[in-house]
């Protein structure tokens, strides 16, 4: 397949277009901001979501969905997971064959719980639905378009799918996929660390150190195979890229929009105050929501997202839900 369209042109959308014609496709990316759309095209940059890293005077954008559309067979979702169900509204009223749809963002939808694929079937009718695929995994946008080596996992129901966006994503430079048929842990394990890496950015803001944030992330993990369990998925898909790595590069990075946010208010801004001086969306404050909910619901045990969710949403101080999280009843680890 030569020839990709990316709906969306933030940071990872911008990226992964530099990744795609470093490899030889020819790409349109999709993006509403004619502002955004014509600095990409005159200026080749997104300064705005990647700073002055340029772009390849090969990526193209537009502000014409149907256009897009009709560009590839391969559809490239990379807009936040609170506005996908709207860009497929919109999508629904231009689809005119079938397309492969590969999400980039992680998040689940807060009400619904639904993951990005199973928005994907809701809204778009099956005739128009080639086939589905998850790209996630431990990855920054801001080191992909530098070139930095990255490895995540294209995951779907379908393994011929799968291999299809291995093989047009992965190079021998900088850039490795895995496939998984898991398609249930991959989405989850992708919008579940979000949480934690907000949790992480706390601690960080509160100046506690390394041992507390091994704990943070050792524990969080236990937490998200027991909703991944619940729901469907293998808990096993935890333990490699889109569980662990994912958990331990967004809970550790500076380029986390989800840990600066936490950062932010471990060091004394509350929720509003922290989004605000966010350039992009962050993923973990709707995710924690919905998976607190979610977590009660089915009657699970969560007290790390149940901390977050109280500082996030209760305004109760770290400190407090720190100090409730060290004093429950011991117990094994197993």
């Amino acid at each position: 397949m030569e020839k990709i369209a990316i709906v969306g042109g933030g940071s990872w959308g911008s990226a992964l277009a530099n990744l795609l014609v470093d490899n030889k496709k020819e790409v349109l990316i999709y993006d509403n901001d004619k502002n955004t759309v014509d600095e990409i095209n005159q200026s080749h940059t997104n300064i705005a979501k990647l700073g002055d890293a340029p772009l390849s005077d090969k990526v193209k954008a537009t502000t014409s969905l149907e256009e897009t559309l009709n560009f590839s067979d391969m559809i490239i979702l990379a807009v936040p997971t609170s506005v996908t169900r709207i860009v497929l509204s919109e999508i629904k009223k231009i689809i005119k064959i079938k397309k492969i749809f590969v999400n980039v963002a992680k998040g689940l939808e807060f009400k619904t719980n639904d993951r990005v694929s199973q928005i994907v079937y809701d809204e778009l009718p099956e005739e128009y639905i080639e086939g589905f695929v998850s790209l996630t995994g431990p990855s920054h946008a801001e080191e992909v378009i530098v070139k930095k080596i990255t490895s995540i996992v294209a995951a779907s129901n379908n393994l011929d799918h799968a291999k299809l966006v291995q093989e047009t994503f992965s190079n021998e430079d900088y850039f490795r996929v895995y496939t998984s048929l898991d398609l249930i842990g991959a989405e989850l394990g992708g919008s579940l660390k979000n949480i934690y890496a907000i949790a992480s950015g706390m601690l960080d803001g509160l100046g506690y150190g390394i041992n507390a944030k091994s704990a943070l992330i050792t524990r969080g993990l236990i937490e998200m195979k027991r909703i991944t369990n619940e729901l469907g998925g293998l808990e096993e898909t935890l333990n490699g890229l889109v569980g662990i790595g994912d958990l331990i590069v967004t809970c550790m990075s500076k380029f986390s929009r989800n840990y600066s946010a936490g950062l932010l208010i471990g060091e004394g801004d509350d929720l509003k105050t922290s989004l605000s001086k966010m350039t992009m969306v962050v993923e973990g404050v709707k995710t924690c929501k919905t998976a607190y909910f979610l977590s009660k619901e089915l009657e699970i045990e969560t007290p790390i997202i149940d901390a977050v969710y109280n500082v996030l949403f209760n305004e109760i101080e770290p400190e407090i839900v720190i100090s409730k999280l060290m004093s429950r009843d011991l117990k094994s680890e197993q």
